[in-house]
């Protein structure tokens, strides 16, 4: 490896690691004001795994998830896929096979884990947008991908209306209302 491609990953271990960190503590203030402070603590913690951490730095960008570098380079993500089976807060480990269809189908999420996607998603929006973050943005997001997203129905409405409501009536009220949701949990 040249030294100038070694220079540039030594130092995308900084920057990859204070993304990640940065990231990770948004979500957990997020999670506090959403009543799932505790939740918001274990939020994450296979980013700084060797299977995905070094894979974030190699491909680290700064503007986007690195995973999607390295679908760029291989067609998909193992770091993703290593992920996205450890976190509950991610509507993709939600599939299993329908004993009907015997087809890979999605899973109702449980309320808790929708709330920390919601979370994550709202700190995501804000690391990557930075000074262009508007509560529009999560939302945004969500329906950019809407078409392509296999996800429960009732999981996507309850993420969609709190997005909505992120949008219309900003995060004060809209953690007052999720609040109120853990209440009937």
């Amino acid at each position: 490896m040249s030294e100038a491609i070694y220079r540039f990953r030594f130092i995308n271990i900084f920057r990859h690691f204070g993304t990640i960190t940065k990231h990770r503590h948004e979500v957990i203030r997020n999670c506090f004001h959403a009543g799932i402070g505790w939740q918001g603590l274990f939020h994450d913690l296979s980013k700084y795994t060797p299977s995905e951490f070094f894979v974030g730095v190699k491909y680290y960008q700064g503007f986007r998830s690195p995973n999607e570098g390295e679908r760029d380079a291989y067609g998909f993500s193992k770091a993703w896929m290593h992920h996205k089976g450890r976190n509950k807060h991610h509507f993709e480990y939600w599939t299993d096979y329908n004993p009907k269809t015997k087809l890979m189908s999605p899973v109702k999420m449980p309320t808790k884990y929708v709330i920390e996607m919601f979370c994550d998603r709202v700190a995501a929006s804000k690391i990557y947008l930075k000074e262009s973050y508007t509560n529009q943005s999560p939302l945004s997001y969500f329906e950019n991908g809407k078409k392509r997203r296999i996800i429960h129905p009732e999981t996507s409405a309850l993420l969609e209306e709190l997005l909505v409501m992120l949008a219309n009536k900003g995060e004060k009220q809209t953690f007052a209302y999720i609040r109120s949701l853990n209440k009937k949990l």
